[in-house]
């Protein structure tokens, strides 16, 4: 609308100025050069009109053909790049196919037809690696490192090359660089707090948790545990430099950033309990136990108590199981000490309701303390060996099982000796497997995961 508007305008204003200069013709007489021309003012300015158009049209074909050369090579340039990025694409497909020969082919074409060597770079060391040239690879994964814009992606590329190798030493060096590159990146940061536990960098560790958790990157109380894990592995440390007062600080810190860590409570009260300080190491004990009995407790427990000879450690067992009355460890704790103690009644009440408190067949553990109760207590070797032959039948005892790779363990340990991660040791039973023979069905098995039922009447000896 608005341009038919403007053209009626411009229409109107024309025709109005052909009129003006009808009714006004006037008349131009001009002399150059011994020759003299006369004629009117509306042939002049159309005259004048028609040489402006000319110009005006050699001058656009003067400009076209000084552009052309330029606009050729431009278009020749850009055609040149949508094959490059056709071919870069087609590489990346390649890599995402696992088709490493196509990929590097289009590695080629691509870094043939654009020049842009870090986008083909990125493809063409990733063809390599499919094609196991490590060494290439690596090649490109330096080149990239010297561009700024490709630094942090040679980086990780020769970072996952050096966890590849195992040369934890180069890793931990490369994530460092690509950590002050990306900081706020959870892949870099999770890489360097594992590779820094790993190869026992502690208080390295203890920086990263700090950083990790101001930038958001782990929960508060997951920062609160690692911390208190790596307190606990400095204690270690300085207990073994023989440091005992570095010891105890790094042992408080972790209490008090995870008080029910089993294995801190345990060594804090031995220090408490060697610096004289027996009521507080027996409070703590107390403490945790009545959020959650652990066997690791006990013996220091009874150091904390100066129980030296059984029957106090059965008095100071009973004051500690009075906590948490119900749950089986308080009862197979209460069953050991009244084992040592040769209280025979007192040791069988106590196993039989860590069986009941199990809610299934007996642990491996309650099974061992019978037969040693029934050989000791009726010097019957018929059933003590069944219940040996029940403890070989059951589930496991309770250990530290990796919760990554399921490694157990007696010891709780800061990284799996196997698989290397940090902090995965839970107390829990270890799961066993048990293959049924060819033919057996399901219906005649006697151990899955966990403990085994026993028919009626037990097992017979013979």
């Amino acid at each position: 609308m608005f341009r038919a508007l403007v053209f009626f305008a411009i229409l109107a204003a024309a025709v109005w100025g052909a009129v003006s200069l009808a009714g006004h013709p006037g008349s131009v007489s001009l002399q150059w050069g011994g020759y003299r021309v006369d004629t009117s003012f509306a042939v002049l300015l159309a005259a004048v009109a028609a040489l402006a158009v000319a110009a005006a049209l050699i001058y656009r074909f003067w400009v076209y053909l000084r552009r052309a050369p330029r606009r050729v090579l431009w278009a020749w340039r850009a055609k040149r790049r949508q094959r490059g990025y056709q071919a870069l694409t087609r590489g990346m497909v390649a890599v995402a196919a696992g088709d490493a020969n196509e990929a590097r082919r289009e590695a080629k074409r691509a870094d043939a037809l654009l020049d842009e060597p870090p986008l083909t770079m990125l493809v063409s060391a990733q063809a390599a690696q499919m094609k196991g040239d490590e060494k290439a690879a690596g090649a490109f994964f330096e080149a990239m490192m010297e561009r700024p814009e490709t630094e942090f992606l040679g980086l990780r590329g020769l970072l996952n090359q050096a966890i590849k190798r195992g040369n934890k030493r180069e890793a931990l060096s490369l994530a460092r660089r690509a950590y002050r590159l990306q900081p706020k990146s959870t892949w870099v940061a999770a890489n360097m707090f594992e590779l820094q536990t790993q190869t026992a960098q502690w208080l390295d560790a203890r920086v990263t948790c700090g950083d990790l958790k101001r930038r958001k990157l782990i929960g508060s109380d997951e920062a609160k545990r690692h911390r208190a894990v790596l307190g606990y592995q400095l204690s270690q440390e300085a207990k073994a430099r023989g440091d005992t007062g570095e010891a105890l600080d790094y042992l408080l810190d972790a209490h008090k950033l995870a008080p029910g860590f089993i294995p801190a409570v345990a060594d804090l009260a031995e220090h408490w309990v060697a610096g004289g300080k027996a009521s507080k190491a027996a409070k703590m004990i107390e403490t945790t136990w009545e959020a959650e009995p652990h066997p690791a407790l006990i013996e220091p427990y009874w150091n904390a108590q100066k129980s030296t000879d059984a029957l106090e450690r059965v008095r100071a067992t009973q004051r500690l199981a009075k906590l948490f009355p119900g749950h089986p460890e308080s009862h197979i704790a209460l069953g050991r000490a009244s084992l040592e103690a040769r209280l025979w009644g007192e040791a069988r009440k106590h196993l039989e309701s860590a069986i009941d408190a199990a809610g299934g067949p007996p642990p491996a553990r309650v099974c061992r303390m019978m037969a040693e109760l029934e050989e000791s207590e009726n010097d019957d070797p018929a059933r003590a060996r069944e219940w040996l032959m029940r403890a070989s039948m059951a589930a496991a005892d309770p250990a530290w099982v990796c919760g990554h790779c399921g490694n157990s363990v007696g010891q709780w340990s800061v990284v799996c000796g196997k698989c290397e991660s940090f902090d995965s040791f839970r107390w829990r039973t270890p799961p066993s497997i048990v293959s049924l023979p060819e033919g057996e069905t399901a219906e005649t098995e006697l151990i899955t995961e966990g403990p085994a039922a026993l028919p009626p009447g037990g097992i017979e000896a013979g």
